[in-house]
């Protein structure tokens, strides 16, 4: 049986993980009978939103591992316990906290670097030759952890396409229900709720990516 490794950025969509997106990454990789093992970098977030009211709640911190165990419900680690040899692939839900605190690319554009923690885990995968998945605004990440010219999607936002671009990455146009595969780099891709008018829509291209990890990883 597969192990998978789902790296989680926090709680919510304005701030931390898409908790749609994690979830169905879960239900997925279950429904294809991998295992799975959540795990969250033990830093804290870049801030907190009133998920409400969408502003950002002053004077309030939380951590993103901490945050993170809400949707695993308590079953994860912090990627510093990483056993790379344990597990066959990765998958990365998106949400803000992909772009906030994973990475500071919501304030950076092009510009931006990924945390170290999380730089570190993620890279543990892509050395180690096993497909990666990111979903949503995840694959910002891509041009800071592959060699140039490594293919991925956002969906079809032009500004967010080009900076991934500028970053040394090669941008795919894609639909919600379409992946984007790098064979390549053994690496995944897909808008989900970059595009996703609804849970439905999400859970299409999530589980073609979800299938397509798992078989990256024969």
């Amino acid at each position: 049986m597969k192990k998978i490794a789902v790296l989680l950025s926090g709680s919510g969509v304005f701030d931390g993980s898409e908790i749609h997106e994690a979830v169905l990454t879960l239900l997925s990789l279950t429904h294809a009978g991998a295992e799975y093992q959540c795990f969250a970098p033990d830093i804290e977030q870049l801030h907190v939103v009133n998920h409400l009211t969408g502003e950002v709640a002053v004077g309030e911190q939380r951590n993103v591992l901490v945050e993170a165990a809400r949707i695993a419900r308590g079953e994860i680690k912090a990627t510093t316990e990483l056993e790379i040899e344990q597990f066959d692939g990765l998958v990365i839900p998106g949400g803000f906290g992909a772009a906030k605190n994973l990475c500071n690319f919501a304030i950076t554009g092009s510009e931006c670097n990924i945390a170290p923690s999380v730089s570190e885990f993620i890279q543990a995968f892509v050395d180690g030759k096993k497909p990666v998945g990111f979903i949503c605004i995840a694959p910002v990440m891509i041009p800071r952890l592959y060699h140039s010219g490594a293919k991925g999607t956002i969906g079809n936002d032009s500004e967010t396409a080009h900076a991934f671009n500028l970053m040394g990455g090669e941008h795919q146009e894609a639909s919600v229900e379409d992946i984007v595969v790098d064979e390549t780099n053994r690496l995944v891709s897909t808008p989900a709720y970059m595009l996703a008018e609804n849970i439905t829509q999400a859970h299409i291209g999530i589980e073609k990516l979800v299938k397509k990890v798992l078989s990256l990883a024969d």
